[in-house]
């Protein structure tokens, strides 16, 4: 793909990320007919016409992704070029047949793309590289936005525990990578020493626009799909309890199966976790399925 695939160039510069996104909205939206007809294309055929405009239709979903990484002090136009080689792992591995749109699966390709250029341009020593450092460093400043954890020096201490709560990390950690990421200094210092900008210049607007939205929509159906698909997996008996246990607004008690199932409210218990396990099972494995390892795909040749 690399060698048929010309993508508009990004000049060095204000200027130059200007004129490269006043070129990106020339190219038209794909409504869902078109994009399926061309991602077939693509499959089945190697057309590298269908493919090219399968990317350059959603140069725009890149641009405002990587808008999202600003706060990392990196030239943007490397980060939108990063996010545009996600985006072409993502034309080059999309099965349009499983019916979601191709934004819903490109957008992980390009988040992955464009994370990974971050965690290789900063300092991994200083960052740590464990699952939930990742997971803090790219999220903690959002959420001390969400909250307006804007004061200088350490975080109060029930910030701490709101943020650690929404990310599924220890507080201990929270309050490390806050100060490793420069929790006490002021908006006002500069991104580096050797860039021109302070940190408040690249503070982000979090508010979702139309195409964002979408994403989100399709986004939440895919995991629907993937959770009704996974329930098929369970047996009658194990559906009814999950579904009474987990998926009402009002949930059922223990009580209530073991008498409805004639059996102890331990085996009800029993049968609930086993049900859970399984599912997580089953999403886990259509997940993969549908998104291919992002570290394998990034290490791919185009």
């Amino acid at each position: 793909m690399a060698q048929t695939t010309t993508l508009p160039a990004i000049a060095a510069g204000e200027g130059g990320l200007n004129r490269y996104l006043q070129e990106i909205r020339q190219f038209p939206m794909l409504d869902p007919d078109e994009e399926f007809m061309l991602a077939k294309r693509w499959k089945e055929h190697a057309d590298a016409k269908a493919a090219q405009k399968l990317i350059t239709s959603h140069l725009r979903l890149v641009a405002k992704i990587a808008m999202g990484y600003r706060g990392y002090g990196l030239p943007i136009g490397e980060v939108i070029s990063e996010g545009n080689v996600g985006l072409m792992q993502a034309v080059k591995r999309f099965e349009p047949d499983r019916g979601f749109r191709l934004a819903t699966y490109a957008m992980w390709w390009i988040k992955a793309s464009i994370q990974e250029f971050v965690l290789r341009s900063w300092s991994l020593v200083k960052i740590g590289t464990t699952a939930n450092q990742k997971k803090l460093f790219f999220n903690l400043r959002r959420l001390k936005g969400q909250i307006q954890a804007l004061e200088e020096g350490d975080l109060k201490p029930d910030q701490v525990k709101l943020i650690a709560r929404r990310l599924g990390v220890e507080e201990e950690e929270v309050i490390s990578m806050n100060r490793r990421l420069g929790g006490d200094t002021s908006l006002n210092a500069p991104v580096k020493a050797d860039a021109e900008g302070e940190w408040q210049d690249w503070l982000v607007d979090d508010s979702a626009n139309q195409e964002e939205t979408l994403v989100e929509n399709e986004e939440a159906d895919l995991r629907k799909a993937l959770l009704a698909e996974a329930m098929t997996k369970l047996s009658e008996r194990e559906r009814r309890v999950l579904e009474a246990r987990k998926l009402q607004d009002d949930p059922a008690t223990l009580e209530d199966l073991s008498q409805e199932f004639g059996v102890s409210r331990e085996r009800i218990r029993q049968i609930e976790v086993r049900a859970f396990e399984k599912i997580q099972k089953a999403v886990k494995n259509a997940a993969q399925k549908a998104l291919a390892p992002k570290r394998a795909a990034l290490a791919a040749p185009l």
